[in-house]
């Protein structure tokens, strides 16, 4: 094994890939990719990818540029903690979200995550002691729907208890966003200005991820000595070299029509860290038709990993084990440092740019679109038919008639033998936890890969691949009924009109794009879940 010297590794347990990979491991090392991109070179994707790349490579030094931050964080939590202010809500979405919810889930440490629109799961977060509560808001662009929603839901709520709000507000920001020009003016707490030449997903190691982890109390010091452990070995132009093995690896793969890479943890001792190189993993390579699709399962026995067919790579997050082909290992912050160089080294293999998400903006547009237009929002297409506590909205051409369990089945099937089925819940991540379990369920019964993403957060992390990668995937879209809605301060719709219009314009989208999709609505969550999951059963034994 490769690298285990420096505390991160790579093994390539499958010798026929092993065999494949070597040739792009001679020509990366050849073409000097790994110490380029080390170097910051913008030109290793080609001259249509080079002023993109300009300013997206910054994160490859993060280990040494982001030590300032480490004293700025601790001075800032002894302040709060001696005002009693130990309860840290996080409201950010994709790369301002996953990292630190690793961060603080590896090192036991609480966080209070907000990267929903769901007013269930944002409700219980402001039912927590607002007199022990500092809330991070962080949004790179500063301009977030979802992030600056929950910053006039909780600005009101210290107001109405009597808590001087700016006092209690942190902004991670880019330097010169509309939120770094807003918290000036109102002055918050602390203003973290990030470094700018680092796109989301490649900002673990920046204000992004430490601030709010290190709030919490997780030791992101450490975390930086980890990454700084393992960048000599991964800037080397070595056969040995972790990221170029990586890479070379899942570009061969994929070249053998493997695009799907499934990730589960094998006693890494790492947290949820295959949610967070998901969206690393398909934003940045997820586009101009190809890409490599990640798949987040629950463990090494999973649907998805032990009976893996050709057309997906597991991957073991930890020692290799069971049917894995690959395996890395390694504390979390050479981890992340090892998946980003190969991640942006298999984006030169696959010969597109790993720092745009040309595909991105268009559900945003599509859900701003519907906000705009409240009567369409409220009224919205009516249902094909209803099964007890279940209304089925199919796109064109998915079938819509018939009992639950043989629509959903007809629309199972009608994925690609090597396509793949995309569980997308606009619900509560906590409450509705048990949908998750939907993944496993249609991955066991139809043997095609299975992701689960929580809606709108999947829209930041493996949205753009839906739009932008291979186009063989069906989405099977849930929505709730919402119980009791929150509104969104000085904006004209509520937290569940914006879920709605996320999900409708999402899923409007995916159909412009030719993508069959089947929303189907709870009226009551629990009882359509329960529903749902029998169907399933008895429909495809």
């Amino acid at each position: 094994m490769a690298g285990q010297e420096t505390g991160v590794g790579v093994e390539l347990v499958d010798a026929a890939l092993e065999g494949k990979a070597a040739e792009l491991v001679t020509k990366l090392v050849e073409d000097g990719a790994a110490s380029k991109l080390a170097a910051q070179d913008p030109t290793l994707w080609g001259s249509d990818a080079e002023s993109e790349a300009s300013i997206r490579l910054s994160w490859t030094t993060l280990h040494k540029s982001s030590r300032p931050l480490i004293g700025e964080i601790e001075a800032l939590r002894t302040e709060l903690q001696a005002e009693g202010v130990d309860r840290v809500v996080l409201a950010g979405m994709g790369g301002s979200s996953l990292a630190p919810e690793v961060i603080t889930g590896t090192d036991q440490v609480a966080l209070t995550v907000l990267d929903t629109t769901d007013a269930g799961q944002v409700e219980d977060a402001l039912a927590g002691d607002l007199d022990r509560t500092v809330i991070v808001v962080s949004s790179k662009s500063g301009g977030t729907v979802e992030t600056d929603s929950h910053r006039r839901i909780f600005a009101k709520a210290f107001s109405d208890n009597g808590i001087d709000a700016a006092s209690r507000i942190v902004v991670v920001t880019d330097p010169g966003s509309p939120l770094a020009e807003l918290a000036a003016k109102e002055g918050y707490r602390k203003v973290f200005l990030a470094d700018p030449n680092v796109g989301g997903r490649y900002s673990a190691l920046t204000a992004f991820g430490l601030v709010p982890a290190g709030l919490a109390g997780a030791d992101v010091a450490r975390l930086l000595d980890q990454a700084a452990g393992a960048a000599g070995e991964l800037g080397a132009d070595s056969p040995e070299n972790p990221a170029v093995r990586l890479a070379a690896a899942l570009g061969a793969a994929h070249a053998d029509g493997a695009e799907k890479v499934v990730l589960a943890d094998t006693g890494s001792g790492i947290a949820g860290f295959a949610d967070w190189a998901e969206q690393l993993i398909a934003e940045s390579t997820g586009k101009q038709g190809t890409g490599l699709l990640p798949v987040a399962v629950e463990g090494q026995d999973a649907p998805g990993f032990a009976d893996a067919r050709a057309d997906a790579t597991p991957v073991a997050i930890g020692p290799a084990s069971g049917n894995a082909k690959i395996a890395t290992t390694g504390s979390l912050g050479a981890q992340m440092l090892l998946w980003e160089f190969a991640t942006a080294l298999a984006g030169r293999l696959l010969g597109i740019n790993p720092f745009d998400q040309p595909d991105v903006e268009a559900a945003k547009k599509a859900a701003r679109s519907l906000l705009d237009n409240p009567a369409a929002l409220e009224g919205g297409a009516e249902p094909s038919s209803v099964d007890g506590a279940v209304e089925i909205h199919p796109s064109d051409g998915v079938t819509g008639t018939g009992s639950l369990g043989e629509i959903v089945k007809a629309f199972l099937d009608s994925a690609p033998e090597t396509g793949y089925i995309a569980v997308q819940a606009y619900l509560d991540r906590l409450d509705d936890a048990s949908a998750a379990l939907l993944r496993s369920e249609v991955a066991k019964r139809t043997g095609r890969q299975t992701t689960f993403g929580w809606g709108p957060r999947f829209l930041h992390s493996t949205g753009q691949y839906h739009k932008g990668g291979h186009q063989n995937g069906v989405f099977l879209q849930i929505t709730g009924a919402v119980e009791t809605d929150l509104a969104v301060p000085d904006r004209p719709y509520t937290l569940g009109q914006l879920q709605h219009a996320q999900a409708l314009g999402d899923g409007q989208v995916l159909a412009e794009h030719g993508r069959p999709v089947l929303r189907l609505h709870f009226t009551d969550r629990a009882a359509g879940l329960a529903q749902l999951v029998s169907a399933i059963q008895e429909a495809i034994k």
